[in-house]
């Protein structure tokens, strides 16, 4: 066995003196229990005195000196992992416990033949963690001490860190070590802890009264209130106990330091203000314990294979998972080797005495909270019943609180209680007049269908007979077409002017009352509009007697046009009349009427276009009530015939649509009167009757007529006997075009759909060309902008001049690809040019970002420029300046496709100053830039280095003025042509820096022999630049 034997400290609990005897204990009980018969047992016992390498050394002591068979303990961490390992290389059965508490134990790879015995600080944090997540606390802070024992808080620090990345969002906000349990050190941790969490997690050595003293320092210092919570969290611990060096146990807020404070009172309360989290095991017990399971798992191993040697720490670690009722508590012993704990989360009642809250079972990472209590608020009773905040109301510091809302935003609240007041009165407001408005628009509606008898004015009598039963009256023409004034009223019809339009008034029997419901579909036929449908006016409820206005009709009824005969229809001519037919029929079904009910010749119009228009649809209500002769009933489908003729449907309509056709392709009256034998009454008795040969009109075409035989049999289906089978007129519809194909829709019609169409293709195909025309203009104007700034091009586009302008203040930019010539040697010319358009592309992708116009690219030189020709005060130097940060920026991703070794490298200058501007030339004109400004900037770029930005003193001054950007004073420096000069490097913007100050190192890959590098003739500088450029091409911009 490896113990300590330290009369003072942590041998209190786990010394050889307190300890030792529980070892018989358990030898007397495997005895009893008879689970090694045959064996006996000695016991070596060493002092490792919880040192790491006097614990490593004792075990290989014991191991090759005392050959002894399995060690129990060290009853440390730190040894008890040094003793393991050895005890793994000689394959020695080892059992750790006491304050062997770091999970780094539990390996099974790194100790397969060890065992721990003593509850782990890691399965304390997994507790731990169930707990915080049970309260719904996301974060906490951990604070120690190592004064004492520098491995027990040391261990259980690591361990709840481990244990705590296991969890999601859970979140240790601080760690804090209290540096000597004094209480100016706790005050002062405590205060820094204060800032970041509520929810603290304590680790401090076992006796001394540290715990008192910290408690009795948190309340000192004001940080003991219904705000913190203190959870106690230890390993063998007496939980609110405290055992004596005796041996005695005494309360943990009593004096045991000699203080003398007479504060014990004090301390009691405090505890009862925090909680505890720890297995409640006995040292001593855990040693028997130990013992016993190296019993059990031996007894299990000779069991399985009796040659086993009782030294095999493999073999016996194999059998080790088991389940007893140990001194310590219940043992559950995994296959692994270590202990799954039952941990107990308690406090302090109103009594001061300790009450179990909850019991954890740790199962590796996982925790089963067991809560044995019934009202949460039974744990807070000390906090004011209520469960403290992991992040208080008003925030750690204090001064977040939420503010009163309506204090503080009492005048928007009475603003906005005005407006909602305002908007409340303006939408019932709205609502009275929407309702208002909606009811004065049907009065204003029903108005429009009731026609004052008084507002009709009777057209002028002609002499002519009168027809009792149509709308044709007079004499007849030739033209059928008779003047308004020439007729006379009829029995059914009167004429009338209204509102200077020419009406006809159907007469109606019976006065019917039109009753408030009829209004609504009196109102929705006045505004039924269709080609094909005769308008309904209105009705005249206060004159003689009940009449319905519908709009007149010049020549008269299809029936009246038939009958005349005066005028030849061809197949064409009776194709277009029935059409306008099956069309107003169609639109009728479709609509809220779906039929007609009264479908005759008699009320098949034709206007002056020779257009057929039905009227007389709708009135059901009045029209049922008028009286009809057998003559009216010729049209009359045979269903609506043997029963009530109220009874209207879309099939009956489809019938009487038959009859008419079977008149216009005969040419004659209905079922041919004249030329029958039978009369009215006789015809609609045999239609009535029905049979296996329904009686019908008679299909007698003239054989001059080019009837289509289709049309035939589409009539004859039409008026079949059982209404299902009749064709919808939609189909009818339908085919009727599939036998007028190619065909105008109407006679009149014909010859102007036919310009109508000329004209309608005529215009598409114009805006078709114009279309054409815009896009190339676009084209044109894109490509266009791209060689000229847009100011100027649209200017040359009207014609304009573009005189030469000054611009007081621009920056110009310059860059030259480092080693370029190197570079295009070791490339083709094709290859040459794929470089230089990939490098620019993304360069001109960047310019698009930016305020900046780009005047030219000469071989791997770029030229741009930013204030001209659109001034922009002075964030011209700060596009250029970020341009040329974005530009140093890509060249991180950007790779020659042929040599992606190399790396392409910018050699940047930019100068602030004055420019004219202007185009120069007719032909492939080019918009210039002339000054002294395009020298100074050239010089600043070929006077610069690899990677770097060179700016002038006037760019740098103008840089710092608008701000944001790092600059750092490159010296003075000798500029050709300019003499001595001061010039910076732009580092970076506010973002970050490019690169930090004076970093720059040239290397020899970086640096390029420049033509003005080499002695040359001194150059003039003149206020000019030297024609286009020429300095920048001298400098050696081109490849």
């Amino acid at each position: 066995m490896l113990m300590i034997d330290d009369p003072l400290g942590i041998a209190v609990d786990i010394g050889y003196r307190t300890t030792a005897s529980a070892v018989l204990i358990a030898r007397d009980r495997i005895v009893q229990e008879q689970l090694l018969p045959g064996y006996d047992f000695n016991f070596t016992v060493l002092f490792d005195q919880c040192d790491e390498k006097t614990g490593a050394g004792l075990a290989v002591t014991l191991i090759r000196d005392y050959k002894i068979d399995a060690i129990l303990g060290p009853t440390c961490s730190y040894p008890a992992i040094a003793a393991a390992i050895n005890a793994a290389y000689y394959n020695i059965p080892i059992l750790v416990w006491g304050l062997s508490t770091s999970s780094q134990l539990n390996d099974v790879e790194r100790f397969p033949t060890g065992g721990i015995i003593s509850v782990n600080s890691f399965s304390v944090g997994i507790a731990l963690s169930t707990v915080l997540q049970s309260f719904e606390w996301n974060e906490f802070a951990f604070i120690y001490s190592l004064d004492g024992d520098r491995q027990k808080c040391d261990i259980m620090k690591t361990d709840i860190q481990n244990a705590i990345s296991k969890t999601d969002d859970m979140e240790i906000t601080m760690t804090a070590e209290i540096p000597g349990v004094t209480e100016a050190a706790i005050q002062r941790t405590l205060k820094n802890v204060s800032a970041r969490a509520r929810i603290i997690s304590v680790c401090l050595p076992e006796g001394n009264g540290n715990k008192r003293q910290f408690i009795l320092a948190a309340k000192d210092g004001g940080y003991l209130n219904a705000e913190y919570v203190y959870i106690f969290t230890d390993t063998n611990s007496k939980g609110y106990s405290v055992q004596m060096r005796d041996g005695t146990t005494v309360s943990v807020w009593e004096d045991v330091a000699q203080l003398k404070d007479g504060r014990d009172q004090e301390a009691k309360e405090a505890f009862q203000m925090t909680l505890s989290i720890s297995d409640a095991g006995a040292y001593a017990g855990q040693l028997h314990d130990a013992m016993y399971v190296y019993a059990r798992a031996l007894n299990a191993t000779l069991m399985a294979n009796p040659l086993t040697s009782v030294r095999d720490g493999d073999q016996i670690m194999g059998h080790i998972g088991m389940q007893f009722e140990g001194i310590s508590g219940d043992v559950i012993m995994g296959v692994n080797g270590s202990r799954k704990p039952v941990i107990y989360f308690d406090g302090l009642d109103k009594n001061a005495e300790e009450a179990l809250y909850a019991t954890i079972l740790v199962d590796e990472t996982l925790g089963n909270y067991e809560r044995q209590y019934t009202n949460e608020a039974d744990i807070w009773w000390a906090w004011g019943g209520k469960r403290p905040l992991a992040v208080p109301i008003c925030g750690f510091s204090g001064n977040q609180c939420p503010v009163n809302f309506v204090s503080e935003y009492l005048l928007w609240i009475i603003i906005a209680g005005v407006i909602v007041l305002c908007a409340i009165i303006g939408a019932i407001a709205g609502i009275y007049y929407s309702i208002r408005a909606k009811k004065s628009e049907i009065e204003r509606l029903n108005k429009m269908w009731q026609i004052p008898f008084s507002s009709l004015e009777s057209a002028t009598k002609k002499k002519g007979e009168a027809s009792h039963r149509s709308l044709q009256s007079g004499p007849s023409t030739t033209s059928t077409r008779v003047t308004f004034e020439s007729r006379a009223e009829t029995r059914n019809f009167t004429f009338y002017y209204h509102q200077k339009e020419q009406v006809a008034a159907m007469k109606h029997e019976t006065k019917s009352r039109v009753e408030p419901e009829d209004y609504p579909v009196l109102r929705k036929l006045r505004e039924l509009e269709h080609d094909n449908l005769n308008r309904f006016i209105g009705l005249c409820l206060d004159g003689p007697q009940l009449l319905s206005i519908w709009k007149f009709c010049s020549r008269g009824s299809l029936n009246d046009v038939i009958v005349k005969g005066s005028l030849t229809m061809d197949s064409f001519f009776i194709f277009s009349l029935l059409k306008d037919i099956a069309n107003g029929l169609s639109f009728i079904h479709r609509s809220f009427l779906h039929c007609h009910g009264f479908l005759t010749s008699l009320c098949c119009l034709v206007d002056d276009r020779w257009q057929v228009k039905i009227s007389n649809y709708g009135l059901a209500t009045i029209r049922v009530l008028d009286k009809r002769s057998a003559k009216d009933l010729l049209w009359t489908a045979p269903e609506l015939l043997r029963r009530s003729e109220s009874e209207v449907t879309q099939e009956s309509d489809v019938y009487s649509f038959a009859i008419i056709c079977a008149q216009l392709v005969t040419r004659t009256t209905p079922w041919d009167l004249n030329n029958r034998k039978e009369d009215a009454e006789e015809i609609i008795y045999m239609v009535k009757k029905g049979g296996h040969m329904p009686a019908r009109p008679h299909l007698i075409v003239d054989s001059e007529a080019e009837i289509n035989p289709a049309l035939l049999h589409l009539i004859r289906d039409c008026w079949t006997e059982r209404p299902s089978e009749r064709p919808s007129i939609d189909m009818v519809r339908s085919h009727l075009k599939s036998m007028n194909q190619h065909r105008s829709d109407n006679l009149m019609d014909h010859v102007f759909n036919m310009l109508e169409t000329y004209a309608s293709n005529l215009e598409a195909e114009v805006e078709d060309r114009t279309k054409e025309l815009s896009e190339e203009k676009k084209k044109s104007d894109i490509l266009l902008y791209r060689m000229l700034p847009k100011q100027v091009a649209d200017k040359l586009k009207l014609g304009q001049s573009v005189e030469p302008e000054t611009f007081d203040t621009v920056t110009v930019f310059f860059s030259d690809v480092v080693s370029f010539t190197k570079i295009a040697s070791r490339c083709s010319p094709l290859q040459v040019v794929n470089l230089l358009n990939d490098l620019y592309t993304v360069f001109d992708g960047i310019i698009d970002a930016h305020d900046v116009y780009k005047v030219e690219t000469i071989g791997d030189g770029y030229l741009c420029v930013s204030g001209l020709p659109h001034r922009n005060g002075q964030e011209h130097v700060k596009e250029i300046c970020s341009m040329s940060l974005a530009f140093m920026k890509s060249l991180t991703n950007f790779k020659i496709p042929h040599l992606p070794q190399e790396r392409i490298n910018l050699r940047i200058g930019a100068h602030t100053g004055s420019v004219v501007a202007g185009v120069v030339g007719l032909t492939m004109p080019r918009y210039c830039l002339f000054g002294d400004t395009v020298n100074t900037a050239s010089r600043m770029e070929s006077n610069g280095k690899p990677g770097m930005i060179h700016l002038s003193a006037d760019a740098n001054q103008l840089l710092q003025i608008v701000g944001g950007f790092m600059t750092e004073s490159r010296g003075e420096v000798i500029i050709k042509g300019k003499g001595v000069m001061e010039t910076f490097w732009l580092l970076g913007n506010a973002e970050g820096f490019i690169r930090p100050p004076n970093s720059y190192v040239m290397r020899k890959e970086d640096s390029e022999v420049r033509d003005d590098m080499k002695p040359v003739q001194q150059e003039t500088a003149t206020l000019e630049s030297e024609g286009i450029y020429s300095e920048f091409r001298r400098n050696g911009a081109l490849a």
